[in-house]
């Protein structure tokens, strides 16, 4: 079982405050390292990217690239962006900061430095919680300490995660934004889910307007239930009315059975044939 880390550190305990050189860094081949392929963020902007690297070029690269000891090389705790941005320069060497962290280290660090510089979309950010939790024995609680948000917060993204493959699809290409969808999360049916993402995907609703809706179906769902119920009890009663009757008129054991009101079955007890004669003259005669 992974030891369960609970970093609680910002990135300044890793490479410094954000804009300095930071000391302690090594120059490193860029072919030497490589991504971790099971980090949070997993969509990148290719023109973000591009104005990073146009600012390294100008600037130089100013935060070192975090990375470990993996494999035959190196992997990337903490840079991707940048690294991607010095492979687009063309550039063979790169300065690095080499830390020994396992891989629950690993993917709580990546987590962090995305979630602090709002790199994540809200399904990256979910799934990355869910990761920790499910892999490393994280609960919510130390999550919560180690990214520097609350528990709720952290429930609440995890919960978006449960909302339709459809809706988490438009949550992650930001059709949808995050408070949206979890007002849509609200919705009684997945088919009503479905309905309210496609109305609002674009901005063409708020979450206010969501919630009014969601409130109304469900009132509306409220009096439909009263009034089934109502005819239900009607129907149940016209039934008993019926039972009571035919046992007078016959003088014997009555049972009747519907499921809708409508349509279903008489059952009349006898007891020998004598019996059964007097009842098939009974309702045989005109």
């Amino acid at each position: 079982m992974a030891k369960k880390n609970s970093l609680g550190m910002g990135l300044d305990a890793l490479f410094g405050d954000n804009g300095s050189e930071t000391s302690g860094s090594q120059t490193m081949r860029l072919s030497d390292i490589e991504p971790n392929r099971s980090q949070p963020r997993q969509d990148f902007d290719d023109g973000a990217i591009a104005e990073l690297a146009d600012s390294i070029r100008q600037h130089g690269l100013i935060q070192p690239i975090v990375v470990r000891p993996y494999s035959a090389g190196y992997q990337i705790v903490a840079g991707e962006r940048r690294w991607r941005a010095c492979r687009m320069l063309g550039m063979s060497e790169v300065p690095v900061i080499i830390k020994e962290f396992d891989d629950a280290q690993t993917a709580q660090i990546a987590l962090i430095e995305n979630i602090q510089r709002e790199d994540l979309n809200p399904v990256e950010e979910a799934m990355a919680y869910k990761s920790l939790m499910d892999d490393y024995n994280m609960t919510q609680e130390e999550l919560s300490k180690a990214v520097g948000k609350s528990r709720s917060a952290v429930a609440n993204a995890v919960r978006l995660l449960n909302l339709p493959e459809e809706i988490v699809d438009m949550l992650r290409t930001k059709e949808l934004s995050t408070g949206q969808a979890k007002a849509i999360a609200s919705a009684e049916t997945e088919e009503d889910m479905l309905e309210l993402a496609k109305m609002a995907a674009g901005g063409k609703m708020t979450v206010r307007e969501i919630e009014q809706i969601i409130a109304k179906k469900a009132e509306e769902n409220e009096e439909t239930d009263a009034t089934e119920d109502k005819e239900q009890r009607r129907a149940a009663n016209f039934m008993t009315e019926m039972q009571i009757s035919l046992h007078e008129r016959l003088g014997r054991k009555v049972k009747i059975k519907s499921k809708d009101g409508e349509k279903g079955t008489i059952t009349i007890d006898f007891y020998d044939k004598d019996e059964l004669s007097d009842l098939a003259e009974r309702l045989t005669r005109e």
